[in-house]
Parts: C-alpha cells; sequence; structure tokens
C-alpha cells in the first residue's frame, strides 16, 4: 500500500481535536472496561494523539499505531470498502477484545485519523454494569427526565406540560406570574430556539405570541 500519512491542514487538526470530547463522553458513559482511542496519520510513529482509559492497553498519547490499523488504512483505499471495521482480538495478556476502528476524514475527503474502541470482555461483569447503574442509584437529582420524540410541536407540547404541572404546584408563583415564569422556564430549556415554537406555546397557553414575545424581552434584559 501507498504510505498513508498525510500533511494535515488547519482545518485537519480542528476535525481530529474535535473528536477529543467525543472521547471524553464516550469513555464515562461506556466505563473503565471500555479504551478510547483517536490516531492521527500525520506521523504513524506516534499517531495517538487522545486516549481513554489506556490502562488497558499500556499506552499513552504519543504511541504508534497498531498493525490492525494499518492494515485497515490499506482496506480503505479499495472501492466501495467499508469505512469501519468490527472485530474480535486478543492482546499480549490474553485478554479478550471486541473493537472497532473507523475513518476519519479532513478537509478533502481524505482519511486523516482512525476512531478506535476496544471494549475488554474480561472485565468483570459487575464493574460493567456498575457504569450504568451508578446514576439510578445516586438520588433522583441524578435521574434526567428526556423526551424522545419524532416531530418538533410533541418536544414542544411535552415541555409546556412539564413546565406546567411545575408552575401550577409551585404556590409561591402568584396566579398572574404563572404565565410569565412558564414563558421562562422555557426559554431556559431552549424551546424557543425551535421554528415556531412562540406561536405553538401561545397557542396553548391561550395568550397571544405578542405576549410570548414580551416575556422573552424581559428576560434578556
Amino acid at each position: 500500500m501507498k504510505n498513508p500519512t498525510v500533511l494535515l491542514t488547519e482545518s485537519d487538526k480542528m476535525i481530529l481535536g474535535s473528536y477529543k470530547n467525543i472521547a471524553d463522553a464516550l469513555g464515562e458513559f461506556l466505563g473503565s472496561s471500555c479504551e478510547i482511542v483517536i490516531h492521527s496519520l500525520e506521523s504513524l510513529d506516534s499517531s495517538i494523539i487522545k486516549i481513554v482509559n489506556g490502562n488497558h492497553s499500556g499506552r499513552m498519547v504519543g504511541a504508534p499505531i497498531t498493525d490492525i490499523a494499518l492494515s485497515m488504512l490499506s482496506k480503505l483505499e479499495e472501492e466501495n470498502a467499508p469505512q469501519f471495521i468490527t472485530y474480535f482480538a486478543k492482546n499480549k495478556r490474553g485478554e479478550q477484545i471486541k473493537s472497532s476502528i473507523a475513518a476519519i476524514y479532513g478537509q478533502y475527503h481524505k482519511v486523516i485519523g482512525l476512531f478506535c474502541i476496544n471494549v475488554f470482555l474480561d472485565t468483570p461483569l459487575s464493574e460493567f454494569l456498575n457504569s450504568f447503574m451508578n446514576n439510578a442509584i445516586m438520588g433522583s437529582e441524578n435521574n434526567i427526565s428526556e423526551n424522545f420524540v419524532d416531530n418538533a410541536q410533541d418536544l414542544m407540547i411535552g415541555a409546556l406540560e412539564e413546565v406546567k404541572k411545575i408552575v401550577y404546584n409551585d404556590l409561591s408563583i402568584s396566579s398572574s406570574n404563572k404565565n410569565k415564569e412558564i414563558v421562562s422556564m422555557l426559554y431556559q430549556r431552549g424551546i424557543f430556539n425551535l421554528k415556531d415554537s412562540v406561536i405553538t406555546i401561545s397557542n396553548h397557553l391561550g395568550i397571544s405570541k405578542n405576549t410570548v414575545y414580551m416575556h422573552i424581552r424581559n428576560i434578556n434584559k
């Protein structure tokens, strides 16, 4: 195969850098059994620019690319080749690993890096499950309610009904200020960034859209 090393543009470097937050987020979400690695193709000898839970493989930032990753780069040159591979492997200690390698494309749609996930299957089940159970047992303040809907209208109405329950049950808010407080809470949740949200909310609250706009202006003062 030809040398896969690339000369990164500033845009390429920004694209690779943007994946670092994703690596941290995935590492926290999946837990300590999962190693996340980002490779830059600017230098194959020191390709790792980000690694999460690197204790599993003993690697750090600056470590080189792997043989499997090099092999994948070769396959990417083939016509109609998949842009990621998932496979099972073992490390030098004989630990079972399920891995995935995905291509990262840069400014000119060339491969500039690789995003790799390695799940160490020998991790005790209790440790793995603990990553997904901690929030549930730490208290209700960590149990966030999230609305999964298939259209923006349902998202607005769902948020409105939830906020109305909070406001209507708060006896410290006077009747004359309840709509103002509802609009304020919806604003803080970003609902008014959605198209036609002012019209939808005003219709369901039984007030004019100008009143909603007035409340929003007062929030921004």
